[in-house]
């Protein structure tokens, strides 16, 4: 029995855990966004020193400067360590963080939108 007890703790601390993005949205929230970023106040140079450079850059058709933001940390699931039924497949199950802000053509932030998600990625016979 404590064979057993220790082979399952060793296999959770060995489970898998992967994080991709900007770090600096893991402890944000829309709330917290709201009280860094306020709509026609907020300037692309204040954005750029609390969040960092963003992930991905566009335009609108009018010019408008968009910058996305984003982070993904997902861990295995319990299923992965299982014998044999781990032969069939794997899954994996986080959060995912998005935020997205326009600027007008004064560099000012116009819109933004923070999002969380929960995400969850399958293989095998288990999609």
């Amino acid at each position: 029995m404590f064979k057993n007890a220790l082979l399952a703790l060793s296999l959770l601390l060995l489970a898998g855990c992967a994080s991709s993005g900007n770090q600096t949205l893991k402890d944000q929230s829309e709330a917290s966004v709201s009280q860094v970023i306020t709509e026609g106040v907020t300037t692309q140079s204040e954005v750029k020193q609390t969040f960092g450079s963003p992930m991905e850059t566009s335009f609108t058709d009018n010019g408008l400067e968009i910058w996305e933001y984003s982070l993904s940390e997902v861990s295995a699931d319990a299923i992965n360590f299982v014998p044999i039924v781990n032969l069939f497949g794997s899954s994996a199950s986080g959060k995912k963080k998005d935020l997205t802000i326009l600027f007008d053509e004064t560099d000012v932030v116009q819109r933004y939108s923070m999002t969380s998600s929960d995400v969850s990625h399958k293989t095998g016979l288990f999609r």
